[in-house]
């Protein structure tokens, strides 16, 4: 199995993950707890998709200023993308859940970067 790579910033690995058939961009909607397609608004709630892969990236000045990149499978739309969002200490905007599932990802050692 083929690792995936270590990125320095956040642009160079959503393009390698959209090269990769992450073509989709989502959003997460901590309102109604899923995520959002930006284009089409399809809404997918957090058992509707799984991560396939999960990169952080610390800020140069603050490591509180966390950001994560996703790249993401739904098998009941058959659609995948990516969610970029700033995780951490002021991570306001996730949800529980999706918060849980980016947890067990990380728990299970497949966290990148």
């Amino acid at each position: 199995m083929k690792l995936p790579r270590n990125y320095d910033t956040v642009s160079e690995a959503v393009n390698d993950l959209q090269k990769k058939g992450f073509t989709t961009n989502f959003s997460l909607v901590a309102e109604k707890q899923c995520l959002v397609c930006n284009h089409t608004s399809l809404q997918l709630s957090p058992d509707e998709f799984q991560i396939e892969e999960l990169y952080r990236f610390e800020g140069d000045t603050d490591p509180g200023d966390e950001m994560i990149v996703m790249a993401i499978y739904s098998p009941k739309y058959n659609i995948r993308g990516v969610v970029v969002n700033g995780f951490g200490m002021y991570a306001d905007s996730l949800t529980s859940e999706i918060t849980e599932l980016i947890t067990k990802h990380r728990t299970q050692g497949h966290e990148y970067n």
